[in-house]
């Protein structure tokens, strides 16, 4: 039966598929670490009270990278080069979504919109980590190999999107609101299309290694089109709302130690 359990029991039961996972997991958290760090660093004198806990969001996403790299060590393998087609965080930037690397790369403080675009980009891509992770959890939550990694990262997920919203309200009650409700409603409608594209490529490389059939290639394509359009004409609008979070500070004080998964 094709479901989003055995599809990836199929993924991880592979050596090959499994390091491809990982490797494009890996990537895309050193990037958001990266990405973070650079923010934390140039958040302008108005906003210095959020630097701790952006420099904390970077910290978290560096450790995610590093567990999904301890995850590969576990079972001997190495690495692999991500295919740019499944490269998620740098196509979302390709697309303008978020803050531009060269914007980060230069030593000039950010404004106090740049912060707002960087939360409300992350408000929508922290709701689909989320989600994603949770959904991993509810199926691989007690997997000997991989299920302490996958709690970990599941509640390190719900932790950034709790810190997206607080501070998303805060802003806007310090007069953001009409930016933020315009630059997430963007983001939403780019971030859903994206995903549809990096999904579909994702499932090609792994039926590729996993040698699908046809049939299979397109009913799993099939999927991620409906799924591409339920969230077109609706869906996009989860990730637009805010609504006070029941952890509060999530991201207040320094970030949890990795543990050892190899």
């Amino acid at each position: 039966m094709l479901s989003a359990k055995s599809l990836f029991q199929e993924i991880l039961d592979n050596d090959a598929s499994f390091r491809l996972f990982c490797s494009i997991a890996a990537s895309g958290e050193a990037q958001g670490g990266w990405e973070n760090g650079r923010i934390a660093a140039l958040v302008p004198q108005s906003q210095r009270a959020l630097a701790p806990k952006i420099a904390r969001h970077g910290a978290d996403e560096d450790k995610h990278g590093r567990i999904f790299h301890a995850l590969m060590r576990k079972r001997g393998l190495e690495p692999v080069p991500v295919p740019p087609d499944t490269d998620y965080t740098m196509l979302l930037e390709r697309h303008g979504i978020g803050l531009a690397h060269g914007r980060l790369g230069a030593d000039r403080p950010l404004s106090e919109d740049d912060i707002v675009t960087y939360l409300a980009h992350s408000r929508v891509t922290e709701q689909r980590a989320s989600e994603q992770m949770r959904l991993l959890s509810r199926y691989f939550g007690d997997h000997p190999d991989i299920g302490r990694a996958v709690r970990m990262i599941s509640n390190d997920e719900d932790n950034h999107l709790a810190y997206c919203h607080e501070e998303l309200l805060r802003l806007a009650y310090a007069g953001h609101g009409r930016t933020i409700q315009r630059v997430l409603r963007e983001c939403a409608l780019a971030e859903i299309r994206i995903y549809r594209d990096v999904s579909l490529a994702v499932m090609a490389h792994m039926g590729r290694v996993l040698r699908w059939s046809p049939v299979r290639n397109a009913l799993l394509a099939a999927g991620i089109h409906v799924l591409y359009l339920w969230e077109r004409v609706m869906g996009w609008r989860r990730m637009v709302t805010l609504e006070m979070p029941k952890r509060r500070d999530a991201l207040g004080g320094p970030a949890p130690k990795a543990a050892e998964f190899a």
